[in-house]
């Protein structure tokens, strides 16, 4: 009577795939143990577990299949055909699920462990590497994932887990999220070096109302910073082309393609005139942010500690 009540739950092959992994998982590490050592006692005694619940178990888990994995004799057991085909993908599971278990715990160790940090292309060049220079000083174990790219996309970066924290602009106002302000950083004009201003050192953003414009993609933060000061000053930017990079927009800009507004190059660029925007005032702040409620990693928390700590000079090195 108990041996058709447990046969009629066996599983069918037509069963879920989820509904056969619950069932399955917790017993196949006990299942490896006794092909292992091809003895219930033994390998009881080596997995710490009472002999009663490691025989139910291995009972249980070939009702479920409908497979015999092992022929008995006595407490000594042998593999059957079947049984050596399911323990070698077995023993790759739990091998993949213990290699898994090293990483999580290696990118987890507070002097060794890793962060994913994302950033804008325009923080790449000097910014970032100033800070991670600094930041390994007192933590020079700690390794990083870098990812650089605009506003958007990494916040979907912390949504999806692929990021621990990013340095993006505009600082992002998300009820999933947490964001601080950390510096600010001024925009210029930016025209060829024989354009009719490139002798001003000074220009009201209204003066260049009747200019074509090159910009970055819509999406991109500083392309909507540039849409709200153009409005600001009155006008509607007429905009010949759109990039992914602030250094293209530059040479674009030096090519005579139009002009830009963009954050100062790390390295100054011929063929351009950088000009201080007295109106509207022309800046953007710059944020870290994090997904609200996540759990943060030693090295993490380290991390964000360090940045938090460098408000009002995030980016003067």
């Amino acid at each position: 009577m108990v041996h058709q009540q447990r046969s009629a739950a066996r599983l069918s092959p037509s069963s879920d795939t989820e509904d056969i992994v619950t069932a399955l998982a917790p017993r196949l590490s006990y299942f490896a143990g006794v092909a292992r050592t091809e003895h219930v006692t033994r390998a009881a005694q080596e997995m710490q577990v009472p002999q009663s619940t490691l025989s139910r178990a291995m009972v249980r888990l070939e009702q479920d299949l409908g497979v015999e994995l092992f022929a008995r004799r006595g407490r000594s057991v042998s593999l059957t055909p079947a049984g050596r085909k399911f323990l070698v993908s077995v023993e790759r599971a739990l091998g993949e699920i213990e290699r898994a278990a090293d990483e999580v715990r290696a990118d987890a160790d507070p002097a060794t462990g890793k962060v994913a940090f994302g950033f804008l292309h325009t923080m790449g060049a000097e910014t970032v590497p100033g800070l991670l220079h600094a930041f390994r000083a007192d933590h020079p174990r700690v390794r990083f994932t870098l990812v650089q790219n605009y506003g958007e996309a990494m916040i979907e970066g912390l949504r999806s887990g692929e990021l621990d924290l990013c340095l993006t602009s505009p600082v992002p106002d998300a009820p999933d999220l947490v964001a601080r302000r950390l510096d600010e950083q001024k925009l210029r004009l930016v025209v060829p070096a024989d354009h009719r201003l490139a002798t001003r050192r000074r220009v009201r953003l209204a003066e260049a109302a009747d200019e074509t414009f090159v910009t970055l993609e819509p999406g991109y933060g500083l392309r909507r910073i540039t849409d709200d000061l153009c409005e600001q000053a009155g006008f509607r930017p007429r905009i010949a082309f759109e990039g992914e990079e602030a250094e293209t927009l530059r040479g674009l800009v030096a090519a005579g393609l139009g002009v830009a507004l963009l954050p100062p190059p790390a390295v100054p660029r011929p063929g351009v005139a950088e000009l201080t925007v007295t109106s509207p005032r022309a800046a953007r702040e710059i944020g870290v942010a994090w997904l609200d409620g996540h759990p943060d990693t030693p090295p993490v928390a380290a991390f964000k500690k360090f940045l938090l700590a460098r408000k009002g000079n995030l980016l003067s090195g």
